[in-house]
């Protein structure tokens, strides 16, 4: 995660001298910050508030003009240890505050309240503001917050801003407050659902906070010795306890999981313990084991909480779905792996380069039998002098807690495809790794969007699905038990990546919404060159086909049924009808509160009733009656991902696949009538019968 920015974090006391430090520094950056030429005038003089006390506070600076830059950006974050001050608390009155936490399966002791995110002008458009509230909710997430609250003006859009990390409105909390001159809003967060579209930014924060934290420590720690080493006039206790760190954010930080099992105070208070990042812990540094300069608020777990070994290691994060590449030949990525090793959270290794190197080698020159030495000598021309461990990258797979290592971009993806050739030779396996495709429902979509990325047509991908795995879903979805509750298109996106960590993926969890149909389309990191469309929604089916034809984007869907490949190419086709007209002038507009009859009937219509496989329309009447839905198989669904993938493998490269709407119905294929080797085994001798086979192999007719 490259970051123009430098953090710099301390954790301000809460006691005698404690408004001493860097307080008051802090104190007039917001308040010039928030006086904004005088737009809010009770601002032009300080900023104070008792909330400072005991919280933490992040500066953020440009990394061009190094630590003792101006900082052009802060955020606090105040833990339950002064939940009694929180400003949210402050607005709403202790009686209101309280019923909100009730209504929410809430207690004190499990939530957090970030405030004062303020970024100067010249910062906003840089994008500092995302990045500080960012690392503001990476820390609540790493301290073990259930949620956050907090308040958040309304005129310049700042509640839609927190929105896009998981912050919702509390309904009747909104009033004008003079101060702010502005309506004012509590918004609340729960750490479990993600932090929205930011999920991935927000775990990659993650690591940078731990490493503010142990810097913290080890600051903490050196100052201490140095003051019992040396006498010095008497200080207030702030000067020591708000010693400031400053971090840059390295390249690329991983998403961390939980440390490890958690310590207790009491029945029912687990307390994470502070993690340390260096090579060596913050303890060894300071020659003893003795306790943390600070200790992590406490996480309450319901008071009939499973044994402790069961929650020891912690739940699965069903929100991670992006793996983190580092590159040991960098320093700050040598850096980050090493601290990524001391959390503890790698469960497994898995390091086969040596064998990838010489598959590597026979793959370029597959015409030679090297023996071991030519092997050994290719080996080290390979390495040009590097480590094996230091060579190519190291992928980490949070969601499964693996690190593997993996050979460079280019030389992973020549090897991966190399067995691609003389189907798709090395010129066209380019020329697709540079497109974009788009995969609108991840539950059939799941074998499509999965086989495109094994077979390497398209690099890039985006991926919709509101939906997550059920129980149901393992019938014909490629997944096991564990990942039960995990978003479809996160699962997609793990698979995806598990098989080519170079991939660019985007996700978007909500599924395809008025909202986002826009983004998914041009936004993002690009445009999509193809649309794959599976999902059972008529208005998204509608609404996303609408867009494709505005766009001259080809459509592609299979319907699980008989091999039924529907293919619509609005790149050729502008004014072509909708589903080739089987549906007349319906619009999306027309599908938005339809029935569960009527969406039955819609859906007949696009597949074709007269057309559709005698089990599938005797199932029809039965939905919602005998059946909970339209039967799916893992066969047909598997089908559909190989018939999806050769029909976007053709247009992708130009060749022949019009629009149109095709059988590969293996009912039929597969009978009596279409076997090319009986006509010839009818009293043949085992000889007679291997030829026929052959020739039979030879002429088989193309699918109708």
């Amino acid at each position: 995660m490259d970051s123009p920015w430098h953090y710099s974090a301390f954790l301000a006391p809460d006691g005698p001298g404690a408004e001493s430090g860097r307080l008051p520094e802090i104190r007039r950056l917001r308040a010039r910050i928030l006086f904004d030429q005088g737009r809010r005038p009770a601002f032009r003089e300080h900023d104070e508030q008792v909330q400072d006390l005991g919280a933490w506070h992040f500066t953020a600076r440009r990394a061009g003009d190094g630590v003792h830059g101006p900082p052009l950006g802060y955020v606090r974050l105040l833990t339950p240890a002064t939940a009694a001050r929180y400003q949210s608390r402050e607005f709403l009155g202790g009686p209101h505050y309280d019923e909100v936490l009730r209504s929410e399966g809430l207690t004190d002791r499990t939530v957090f309240e970030h405030s004062r995110l303020v970024v100067e002008h010249r910062a906003r458009k840089l994008g500092l503001g995302l990045h500080l509230n960012a690392l503001a909710v990476a820390a609540a997430h790493e301290l073990g917050a259930a949620a956050m609250i907090g308040t958040s003006g309304t005129a310049d859009g700042q509640d839609r801003f927190h929105a896009r990390f998981g912050f919702h409105p509390v309904p009747g909390t909104r009033r004008y407050v003079e101060k702010y001159t502005e309506d004012v809003v509590i918004l609340l967060h729960r750490a479990a659902d993600g932090a929205g579209e930011y999920t991935a930014l927000v775990d990659d924060y993650r690591l940078v906070f731990r490493e503010l934290m142990a810097e913290a420590e080890e600051s903490v720690r050196a100052l201490s010795a140095v003051q019992l080493a040396q006498p010095v006039p008497a200080a207030p206790a702030a000067t020591t306890a708000t010693a400031a760190i400053t971090v840059a954010a390295r390249a690329p930080l991983a998403p961390l999981g939980p440390v490890g099992p958690p310590g207790t105070t009491g029945p029912g208070d687990p307390v994470r313990p502070a993690p340390s990042l260096g090579h060596v812990s913050a303890a060894r540094l300071a020659g003893s084991a003795s306790e943390p300069a600070f200790t992590l608020p406490q996480r309450r777990t319901p008071a009939a909480a499973p044994p402790r070994h069961l929650t020891a290691i912690g739940p699965a994060d069903p929100h991670r779905w992006k793996p983190v590449l580092f590159r040991p030949d960098r320093h700050d990525d040598r850096v980050a792996l090493a601290a990524l090793l001391n959390t503890g959270a790698v469960r497994e290794v898995a390091d086969t380069i040596e064998g990838q190197l010489e598959e590597l080698i026979r793959a370029r020159e597959p015409g030679r039998a090297p023996d071991a030495d030519a092997l050994a000598e290719a080996r080290r021309d390979q390495l040009q002098g590097a480590q094996p461990w230091d060579y190519g990258s190291w992928a980490w797979y949070p969601w499964s807690g693996r690190l593997v290592h993996v050979l460079p971009r280019e030389e992973y993806r020549l090897v991966r495809t190399d067995r691609n050739r003389g189907k798709i030779d090395r010129p066209d396996q380019r020329r697709l790794l540079g497109k974009r495709v788009g995969v609108i429902g991840l539950s059939v979509g799941n074998s499509a969007a999965v086989t495109l990325a094994q077979e390497g047509v398209a690099g890039a991908f985006k991926l919709a699905d509101f939906d997550c795995l059920s129980v149901s879903n393992l019938n014909r979805l490629r997944a096991g038990l564990h990942q039960i509750g995990v978003n479809k298109a996160v699962l997609a996106a793990r698979q995806m990546f598990e098989i080519d960590p170079y991939l660019d993926i985007e996700i978007f969890p909500a599924g395809l919404t008025e909202e986002n149909i826009k983004e998914f389309f041009l936004g993002g990191h690009g445009p999509i060159d193809l649309l794959v469309e599976e999902c059972d929604t008529p208005w998204v089916k509608l609404a996303a086909r609408e867009a494709a034809r505005d766009l001259g984007v080809p459509v592609v869907m299979d319907a699980n049924d008989r091999g039924l490949l529907d293919v619509e190419r609005f790149d050729h086709e502008p004014r072509r009808p909708l589903l080739h007209g089987r549906l007349g002038p319906l619009t999306a507009e027309d599908c938005r509160d339809l029935s569960p009859a009527e969406r039955v009937r819609l859906v007949l219509d696009m597949v074709d009733p007269d057309r559709i496989s005698p089990a599938l329309s005797a199932s029809f009447p039965e939905i919602g009656r005998t059946l909970s839905s339209w039967p799916q198989l893992a066969s047909g669904v598997a089908l559909g991902g190989a018939l999806v993938t050769e029909a976007a493998r053709r247009i992708l490269l130009g060749g022949p696949c019009g629009s149109g709407r095709f059988y590969v119905d293996l009912e039929e294929l597969i009978a009596p009538d279409r076997d090319v080797a009986g006509a010839g085994v009818a009293g043949a001798g085992t000889a007679d019968v291997a030829g026929a086979g052959q020739a039979g192999a030879a002429s088989l007719p193309s699918a109708p």
